[in-house]
C-alpha cells in the first residue's frame, strides 16, 4: 500500500521506505500525537522520535529488536508521556534540544544543538534548533540516497502554518526560524512529518509564509 502519512489514534501505523531507513508513523494519545519509529534497514537498530502516550502500543510497535534511542523533539508534556516507561522498558539512550532538556521526566543523556548527528544504524539525522514553540524544540534531517530530505519537525511546523507560540515576540523567533532555517534551506520536495497532523512538503507550504506573518500565528 501507498503511504499517506494520514494516521488516527487507534488506527494502524503507517510505514514507507526512505532509502536505507524505514519510517513508521503511528498516532498515540488524547491529544492525537504523532510518533515516528525509524528503522535501519541494514542494521535493524530502532529510534523513536517523541515517544507521546500509550507506551504499550510504542512497544508493540518496536516490538523485539529493542530501541537504541529516544528523541523528544520538545518540552510539552503531550510529547513524553511515554517516555518514562519505554525508557525503563528498552534501556534506550535519551536525547533532546539543550534548551528543553531540564523539563523532562527523565535524565537526557545528550543534550543536542543544531549541527549534532543522530544515527540509526547506517542512516543519519542532523539536528536542527528551531526556537519559538519552546526555547529547546529540535526538528531532524534526513536525506534519503534519491535526494529527498525527510524533516521531522515536531510542533514548530505543520500543514498550513507554524506551531502555536504564546506571545508576538515568541511568533516572530518561530516564522524567522522556520523561514531562514527550513525554507531558506530545503528545497520543494522535502518531507514534512509534524508532531500531529497529516505530513506535507516544503513546496506546498512555502506560498503562504508571508500569510501565516501578516495572520500572526
Amino acid at each position: 500500500m501507498t503511504y499517506t502519512g494520514e494516521v488516527e489514534v487507534g488506527g494502524p501505523a503507517d510505514v514507507q521506505d526512505a532509502g536505507d531507513l524505514q519510517i513508521t508513523k503511528i498516532a498515540v494519545g488524547e491529544m492525537n500525537n504523532n510518533a515516528y519509529l525509524l528503522r535501519c534497514n541494514l542494521t535493524g537498530e530502532q529510534v523513536l522520535i517523541d515517544a507521546a502516550a500509550e507506551h504499550d502500543r510504542l512497544l508493540e510497535l518496536i516490538g523485539d529488536d529493542g530501541l537504541s534511542a529516544i528523541v523528544t523533539t520538545h518540552r510539552h508534556g503531550d510529547h513524553w508521556q511515554a517516555l518514562e516507561t519505554l525508557v525503563i522498558t528498552t534501556g534506550a539512550e535519551t536525547i533532546a534540544g539543550e534548551l528543553d532538556a531540564d523539563e523532562l521526566p527523565v535524565p537526557v543523556d545528550r543534550r543536542v544543538q543544531t549541527g549534532a548527528r543522530v544515527r540509526v544504524g547506517s542512516c543519519e539525522l542532523e539536528v536542527i534548533e528551531i526556537a519559538g514553540h519552546t526555547p529547546g524544540s529540535i526538528a531532524l534531517a534526513y536525506d534519503d540516497p534519491d535526494g529527498i530530505v525527510h524533516l521531522f519537525t515536531g510542533d514548530s511546523l505543520f500543514p498550513g502554518g507554524v506551531g502555536k507560540t504564546w506571545s508576538p515576540e515568541d511568533f516572530t523567533t518561530l516564522v524567522g526560524e522556520v523561514e531562514t532555517k527550513i525554507f531558506g534551506r530545503f528545497p520543494d520536495d522535502t518531507h514534512v512529518y509534524p508532531g500531529h497532523g497529516h505530513d506535507t512538503t516544503l513546496g506546498v507550504e512555502r506560498p503562504h509564509l508571508a500569510e501565516w506573518r501578516e495572520r500572526g500565528w
